[in-house]
């Protein structure tokens, strides 16, 4: 691919990552809470037993200050911006490829984003990888450099590449899922409301019914990935994490996390598609 700042999947790699920014940077506290909710055991806050997403919440900003939900922000850019920008770059351009003479059905909706979903995703693996161990507490890494060169030094290159299975196993489902279930609601918006200037809200409205959808059925996965990316020396398979998390906790322990994830994938998701499609629009391009 020629690179231009003219070429349509630039401007749909630069709309995509300026829209991860945005969403990156508002939603950061609710993966904190979730990868906590993960991955602490509930024996670290008092009168456990139950342990909730207010819970965890309080725990953060008692101990580490309000700007301690913002613990991972850095990997987070490093891993979202460009990743949201690979994502809907390969999604432009495998639907300007296989569907330009108009719009997937819900198959190959659910083909389309799990493939951009896929890319994106081996893409950054590394960068999930090193915020999952910042959001975690566990490691008390200094910077994203600091702590690439601690994990390759300690455990080899490969351990970048750790939970990658689980990673494929929630975020492909996830994409396709949501881009079915966006791309459908969509098409069924009544023409007043598509042409009219609340776009922007009903997309919205859109994504976040999508995202819920999404949300649930890829949670199980999610737990699985944290747990191999933050222990790597306890779960060298996703069978072992899943083995334990079943052990530990029971069915419920896939769900761990479940609500601060759902909201913040949601969102995220939700704001980054309404807001690269007002970008591409803007430039004059069919999102």
């Amino acid at each position: 691919m020629e690179f231009s700042l003219t070429n349509p999947a630039v401007k749909a790699f630069m709309c995509g990552s300026l829209s991860g920014t945005c969403s990156t940077l508002l939603f950061q506290p609710l993966d904190l809470v979730k990868t906590r909710l993960q991955t602490l055991p509930s024996s670290v806050y008092p009168g456990s037993g139950r342990v909730g997403m207010v819970t965890v919440f309080l725990s953060v900003v008692r101990t580490e200050k309000l700007f301690g939900l913002w613990k991972g922000v850095s990997p987070s850019f490093v891993r979202c911006v460009p990743g949201v920008g690979i994502y809907f770059s390969t999604y432009f351009s495998l639907k300007q490829h296989f569907f330009s003479d108009g719009g997937p059905g819900p198959a190959q909706a659910v083909v389309l984003g799990a493939g951009a979903r896929g890319v994106a995703g081996v893409c950054m693996l590394p960068a999930t990888v090193i915020k999952a161990r910042f959001e975690s507490g566990n490691y008390h890494y200094s910077s994203v450099v600091g702590a690439v060169r601690s994990v390759c030094q300690r455990e080899g290159p490969r351990a970048l590449f750790s939970g990658l299975t689980a990673t494929l196993l929630r975020d492909a489902p996830f994409s396709g899922i949501y881009v079915m279930f966006y791309s459908q609601t969509k098409s069924r918006l009544p023409t007043e409301i598509s042409q009219s200037a609340y776009v922007p809200l009903a997309n919205f409205s859109c994504g976040v019914l999508a995202g819920v959808l999404a949300s649930l059925v890829t949670q199980p996965a999610d737990v699985v990935k944290t747990h191999i990316q933050v222990s790597p020396h306890l779960f060298r398979r996703s069978t072992d994490a899943m083995r334990y998390i079943y052990m530990e906790h029971g069915l419920r322990g896939f769900f761990r996390g479940g609500v601060p994830r759902s909201l913040r994938r949601t969102m995220m998701a939700a704001m980054a598609w309404t807001v690269y499609e007002q970008l591409m629009t803007r430039m004059g391009l069919k999102s």
